[in-house]
């Protein structure tokens, strides 16, 4: 039985993982754990359903491991898995179904809204907020770094949707963040 020093890099941690080493698995869960459970929050609010995908990702993880191909990030390899059973979870389940508006391009008034220091917290809350389809595509392009082409495969949308869900998205945000300055402006004389 492999120490945990013994997992120090990536690599080893990989091939243990691949020999089916429990504590190679308990050591890559754990260093990834938080990461990937903040991901599946992103995308579904509910703790209890988040937790759920991150185990089910994990369990991805594992099986598809030997499919590894050592290109590119180890890290980005098991985000797109989690990503993915994240937006499969949202399209399975009825009650967490995604919502995508399909609209002709709509003219959105532009809120002038002034530099604030929004916590990372009252950040978080302003996008878990926004509608399914709007968090979805948000977090996607914004926090993921997906392109449009790819988000319109991943949700079975077109590349143009894609585009007005993000545009509707950073729309919504500037409104609340306006709101929320406004507010405090009010508060505070």
């Amino acid at each position: 039985m492999f120490s945990r020093t013994d997992y120090s890099t990536e690599d080893k941690l990989i091939k243990g993982c691949l020999k089916g080493d429990r504590s190679a698995q308990r050591a890559l869960y754990e260093r990834y754990s938080g990461k990937f459970l903040a991901i599946c929050i992103r995308y579904l609010k509910d703790r209890e359903h988040a937790e759920d995908v991150m185990i089910e990702s994990f369990m991805k993880i594992f099986e598809k491991l030997p499919q590894y191909e050592s290109r590119g990030s180890f890290e980005g390899w098991m985000k797109r898995i989690v990503v993915t059973q994240a937006l499969m979870t949202l399209r399975s389940n009825r009650h967490l179904m995604m919502e995508v508006h399909v609209e002709e391009d709509h003219e959105y008034e532009h809120f002038h809204y002034e530099s604030t220091e929004l916590e990372a917290d009252e950040l978080r809350e302003l996008v878990e907020s926004l509608p399914v389809g709007y968090r979805t595509v948000f977090n996607l392009y914004a926090i993921e770094g997906y392109a449009h082409q790819e988000i319109a495969e991943l949700l079975g949308i077109t590349e143009s949707t894609s585009k007005s869900q993000l545009n509707r998205a950073r729309n919504t945000l500037k409104e609340k963040i306006a709101s929320l300055q406004l507010k405090e402006r009010r508060i505070n004389g």
